[in-house]
């Protein structure tokens, strides 16, 4: 599993680096002093930040991998049940269809939970 997604993250990474280099660089602009850097270096800085943004944001991704594996996977799973807690109270009108997707949730958690013993 944690090979597929690695492998999954460099593709990704490969992917988003191919689209800044391929895409225009009009969107990054650095200032330094309140003055707009242009020219050949202002390109470059404008790239080298984005190509930056994209690195640290695989590390992200890698360490959330890393930490929703483990305890971080049931604070999600919390997350997910306040939110469907807070959906049926704030939204009555979608609670029968709440119902149905509580008991399939149920039904496929007892077949995961028979598999595995």
């Amino acid at each position: 599993m944690a090979k597929k997604l690695a492998l999954v993250l460099v593709i990704l990474l490969v992917v988003f680096g191919g689209l800044i280099l391929l895409g225009s660089t009009d969107v990054v602009s650095v200032r330094i002093n309140g003055h707009e850097i242009t020219g050949p270096f202002g390109a470059i800085a404008g790239v080298w930040g984005a190509i930056l943004a994209v690195i640290i944001l695989f590390c992200a991704a890698i360490l959330l991998a890393f930490v929703f594996a483990g305890v971080g996977l049931m604070v999600a799973g919390c997350f997910a049940l306040v939110g469907t807690i807070l959906a049926a109270v704030s939204l009555p009108c979608l609670l029968p269809l709440l119902i149905p997707a509580l008991i399939i949730w149920l039904i496929c958690s007892l077949v995961h939970r028979s598999k595995a013993t």
